[in-house]
């Protein structure tokens, strides 16, 4: 038998070599490293007083402590920008595992009404107090975004359409989580030192107002269980109102570009479909408990790392050029939110 006669086809020898696609290669490091600092970030909530911060925080100051003092190795790119954007589209979608059409009918019609003016007419006017400023408008809308509806991750999907830098996005993420920090720690001493709301007005205030979906429960909570569970229910029924804002963020910026040279078409939020689709099927029961079990804190890791990443890709020399504007964007606009619900809830109860 001749030499040529035993060598396979390279047709049947193409599938072997093929059997690891180069992207998981190039992508490989750069996962690993975001899911590191991820891991790290969930660690160092175990320090006594570091819980109060949720892990995506944490996440991102650990991420820029690296760029910024040791440097991203230029292997591990790939797998950033593969954690920044693709997983953390992945991500957002499934935080609609989080709601079902049946907790927003529990809110009631006057709440979820407080819910969703308070959501306009935040981001309405943090984008007019931007142009007063003279804050970038892709900077507005992502520090918006984050106030109005759920803080790092609705900045994060906005940014979907809006386009901004990740220095911009590091910048608003930054500001929602201080300022919805402080609201964590201050409204339980308001509540109880002046306000004395009842508890379903107090939660309805956490939950219309508060930025991250674990300051509103940390917060609400102290007030009892029926505050805690009324907040978590108005938080998540503000979350769903992502999508329908996503949506029209989007539909705005490629009228906005229509005609105008040089510039990209608005890119559709697939992912919005996807979190909108999720909604549908956890109030249908098409989900089991069991996987939400493990699929809902699958949710908070991927975004984890997703900010893991956008810390390694946020240069602290390009933050500090922003300068305070915008950061007084965010305070004036965590002021607005935090009064305009307010004054809605003391007309009502």
């Amino acid at each position: 038998m001749s030499e040529t006669s035993i060598t396979p086809p390279a047709q049947l020898v193409q599938p072997a070599a093929a059997a690891t696609p180069v992207w998981i290669i190039r992508t490989l490091p750069g996962i690993l490293l975001t899911a590191a600092i991820a891991a790290a970030s969930y660690a160092l909530r175990l320090i006594p007083g570091v819980a109060t911060f949720s892990p995506m925080m944490i996440a991102i100051l650990l991420g820029m402590a690296f760029h910024n003092v040791i440097g991203t190795p230029a292997i591990a790119r790939p797998g950033v920008l593969f954690s920044l954007r693709r997983l953390l589209r992945i991500a957002v979608a499934m935080l609609g595992l989080q709601l079902t059409a049946q907790q927003v009918a529990a809110l009631g019609g006057t709440a979820m009404g407080i819910v969703a003016v308070t959501l306009v007419a935040t981001f309405v006017v943090t984008k007019a107090m931007g142009r007063l400023l003279g804050v970038d408008r892709g900077l507005a809308e992502l520090i918006a975004g984050g106030t109005s509806i759920c803080g790092a991750s609705a900045a994060i999907a906005v940014n979907s359409v809006t386009g901004a830098p990740d220095e911009d996005v590091a910048y608003a993420v930054a500001c929602v989580t201080v300022f919805g920090a402080l609201s964590m720690f201050l409204y339980p001493v308001v509540q109880s030192s002046l306000l004395h709301l009842p508890p379903t007005a107090f939660g309805l205030w956490a939950g219309a107002s508060i930025h991250e979906i674990a300051q509103v429960v940390a917060a609400a909570f102290q007030a009892g269980p029926q505050a805690g569970e009324f907040a978590t229910i108005a938080k998540l029924s503000r979350i769903m109102l992502l999508a329908p804002m996503v949506l029209a963020l989007g539909f705005f910026a490629a009228r906005r570009n229509k005609g105008t040279a040089n510039r990209a078409r608005a890119p559709m939020p697939w992912f919005v479909f996807g979190f909108i689709a999720l909604i549908a099927a956890n109030s249908i029961h098409l989900v089991p408990v069991e996987s939400k079990s493990v699929l809902i804190p699958a949710t908070t890791a991927m975004l984890t790392m997703a900010l893991a990443a956008m810390g390694l890709e946020t240069d602290m020399r390009k933050l500090k050029a922003r300068g305070l504007r915008p950061l007084a964007l965010g305070a004036a606009s965590w002021a607005f939110i935090s009064l305009f619900s307010l004054g809605l809830i003391l007309l009502v109860y």
